[in-house]
């Protein structure tokens, strides 16, 4: 089932204002698109609030200030992206996203939650606070725009 236009570009306007260009780690309009044809792709958007928005892309006149992209498998979901708009940052939505994951993870028969991030990343201290443990590495798995090599850090943690 493809998410409906309106729902792809709120997901996109977080997207846009939220990760900095010079790591390379936004999804493109495209891929956003595709992910979220596949059965197994489920996202979670809301607003300043932490409420969920409508799937369709109703908002009820609600600007959407986080989401959440997750693909499942078999006992475990991996958590592909997760974004606070700029302006919402601070106020706890990505706690409440994460929350919001690990209920609908477990109502979709996941045990497991991973994540995968580059060393460096901010979210690594809202990642710790949820649970989530270190469980591997990636030497030099990312690229970033200006050429330069940084790590890849797999957490993972029980639901």
């Amino acid at each position: 089932m493809t998410a409906p236009t309106c729902f792809i570009d709120h997901i996109m306007t977080v997207m846009e204002a939220a990760f900095d260009p010079a790591y390379g780690e936004a999804w493109n309009r495209r891929q956003i698109t595709d992910a979220l044809t596949l059965s197994n792709t489920h996202a979670l958007l809301v607003d300043q609030n932490g409420t969920t928005l409508d799937e369709r892309g109703n908002t009820d006149g609600q600007r959407a200030c986080g989401f959440v992209l997750t693909r499942a498998a078999p006992g475990e979901e991996e958590l592909l992206l997760i974004a606070v708009h700029p302006e919402n940052r601070g106020s706890g939505l990505g706690q409440i996203l994460i929350e919001q994951l690990f209920k609908a993870a477990r109502n979709r028969g996941s045990e497991r939650i991973f994540l995968e991030m580059r060393r460096g990343n901010p979210a690594v201290h809202l990642y710790a606070k949820l649970g989530f443990t270190p469980i591997g590495e990636r030497p030099k798995y990312y690229r970033m725009t200006n050429g330069e090599r940084v790590d890849a850090i797999t957490f993972g943690r029980a639901i």
